[in-house]
């Protein structure tokens, strides 16, 4: 079991139950699931790009993931029905605790100037996106075998009804969000 996990069950949902006053455990908000998005423009004209995406994105979450392609053709694009434009992944359960330990104790603290992620990522249904702009920044990922800086999307899924109570859950498991701006009152 991970560390996280394990500090889940012990800590964080006996204290959200408490603070949060939910009258069932099985109703303290939960991560389900984490989804991570990698869009590959550049497959459009190299095929090969796509697959070197999607293997470092497998590295990266630690399970296969699909290649994406187009629904229709964009002419301005130059884009094709059926062309590979991206790779995603699908966490959940063990992995998916093992990818957040290793987003939040080893990638984040990696990023430049990192001064906390942003607040504004929710999306009024208690889920969280984050966008990175580097994929390098997690160490499975070496810089001289990588062809190109790729970035990606993590959208993290909570069973929590609003954007409160998933911030208050995804804090607690740790992810560093930015404090608020001071405001300075009025005199």
């Amino acid at each position: 079991m991970s560390v996280l996990k394990e500090r889940y069950e012990k800590e964080i949902r006996p204290a959200m139950l408490k603070e949060l006053s939910i009258s069932s455990i099985m109703a303290v908000p939960k991560v389900e699931k984490v989804i991570i998005n990698m869009g590959v423009s550049m497959a459009v004209n190299d095929k090969k790009y796509a697959d070197s995406a999607l293997e470092e994105l497998s590295q990266i979450a630690g399970q296969r993931g699909v290649i994406t392609r187009a629904k229709k053709s964009i002419a301005n694009f130059k884009l094709r029905e059926g062309m590979p434009i991206g790779c995603r992944v699908t966490l959940r359960g063990e992995r998916m605790y093992d990818f957040l330990e290793r987003l939040i104790f080893i990638a984040l603290p990696r990023v430049r100037d990192f001064q906390g992620i942003p607040r504004r990522g929710f999306d009024g249904r208690g889920n969280y996106n984050l966008g990175i702009k580097e994929h390098t920044i997690f160490p499975e990922i070496s810089f001289d075998k990588t062809d190109s800086v790729k970035g990606l999307n993590i959208t993290i899924v909570t069973t929590a009804d609003e954007d409160n109570s998933a911030r208050e859950l995804l804090s607690r498991v740790g992810l560093p969000f930015r404090h608020a701006p001071k405001t300075q009152e009025s005199k």
